[in-house]
């Protein structure tokens, strides 16, 4: 049976902040039966110092990391440029596996996604659900999602994210392995029988105006535009000059893309949401693949429903989940959600919703959150990669 520990601090010096998270998340001392590490920082710290901390407290156990714009865990989110969260699990070697693979791009996507899923096929062929984080720029999640799928089956659950800047769109990190990478992707899967898992994301905001119509792409990039330049015209939509960079486009830059009436129903909004997070000249790089034809809306946030949304994701989970305890979340937002999205105290209110709705005794169970460039979350009962939202996922025991 796997345990799951977590811990977060903000600290400047990052093999100090290891420390403290190793310190909170074992009171104890660090069990002899641990497995692996995840991490999440922001860019203040180096991934390799925050690793290097971790391996004289813990040695002999894979550790994967990623950075983000903001990390949360049991303590709530911290913003600051030196924030670090951990989570650790624990348990039986032959419930847990863990690898990665180099060089993944959008064009490469699915052959690289095959790779790793084969490899913890092998390790482990019971594995019900995975932690998977990948690049924020240049990827094409639709194929990494089909690629995993292929390999272990719809049933199995999929998420974490991608990992992302401070809202510039320049660079994602990796880490693992002694090595930090901008376009790597690593995955740890569980296979403990006892562990249940659910996961839901939503976002909040509301289309409006008349859509654009990517009249030529290919794959995950989109050249044009209703006939345009892909970057001018979405530039002007958004009456932004076409010299602004990403960093400029996505706070501001949600497009939606419109889903079957089913999906809209259960997601509770009519659309899903895309962020460019790179342009080369005209031509728009997608997360996903985006057929000719595909209609994008612009959008604006609506926080009423970001709330009342939230608190029906949370109704339908805990109504799911039952008298089942959670075991551990994993929450990971879209960048734009926290401080360029939400003042301080509307985030902690979101934060404190979702962390009472899974409390149990008035304690938060162990968790571990990123603000990155999206996210993955089931949607009619498949795996599907999100942006602009919030996704979690819960595992309990019942």
């Amino acid at each position: 049976m796997l345990d799951f520990f977590s811990a977060r601090t903000r600290s400047v010096n990052s093999e100090r902040a290891a420390l403290e998270c190793i310190e909170v998340a074992f009171p104890n001392g660090v069990r002899n039966d641990c497995r692996c590490i995840i991490f999440n920082a922001t860019l203040g710290h180096k991934l390799d110092r925050v690793a290097d901390s971790l391996i004289k407290s813990v040695p002999n156990v894979p550790i994967y990391g990623a950075s983000g714009c903001a990390v949360t865990g049991r303590e709530g989110i911290g913003e600051s440029m030196n924030e670090l969260g951990i989570m650790a699990v624990c348990g039986p070697e032959n419930e847990i596996a863990s690898s990665f693979v180099q060089n993944i791009y959008g064009d490469n996507s699915y052959e690289k996604a095959s790779e790793l899923a084969g490899t913890l096929h092998r390790q482990n062929p019971a594995i019900n659900c995975l932690y998977l984080i990948s690049p924020g720029i240049d990827i094409n999640n639709t194929l990494i999602l089909k690629a995993f799928v292929d390999v272990f089956g719809e049933e199995v659950t999929i998420f974490g994210g991608t990992s992302s800047d401070n809202m510039r769109g320049v660079l994602s990190l990796q880490y693992h392995n002694g090595t930090t990478a901008e376009h790597d992707i690593f995955a740890v899967g569980f296979a403990d029988p006892t562990l249940h898992s659910i996961t839901r994301a939503t976002h909040g905001f509301v289309a409006y105006g008349n859509p654009l119509v990517a009249t030529k792409a290919e794959g995950h990039r989109v050249l044009e535009f209703n006939g345009k330049g892909a970057w001018t015209e979405y530039t002007s939509r958004l009456t932004k000059p076409v010299e602004s960079t990403c960093g400029d486009t996505i706070p501001v830059g949600a497009i939606a893309e419109e889903l079957p009436a089913e999906l809209a129903e259960e997601y509770g909004s009519p659309h899903i949401l895309r962020v460019v997070t790179k342009h080369d000249g005209e031509t728009l790089y997608f997360p996903t693949t985006v057929a000719e034809g595909t209609k994008f809306w612009l959008t604006t946030r609506d926080e009423t429903v970001i709330f009342s949304e939230q608190k029906r994701s949370l109704e339908w989970m805990t109504t799911a989940i039952g008298s089942g305890k959670p075991a551990a979340v994993f929450q990971t937002d879209c960048l734009a959600r926290g401080r360029f999205l939400f003042n301080r105290i509307v985030k902690d209110e979101i934060i404190a919703m979702m962390q009472t709705a899974f409390s149990v005794n008035g304690e938060v169970p162990p968790w571990l959150g990123n603000y990155g460039f999206g996210e993955y979350a089931k949607l009619g009962g498949k795996n599907v990669y999100h942006n602009y939202s919030t996704a979690l996922l819960v595992l309990y025991r019942n």
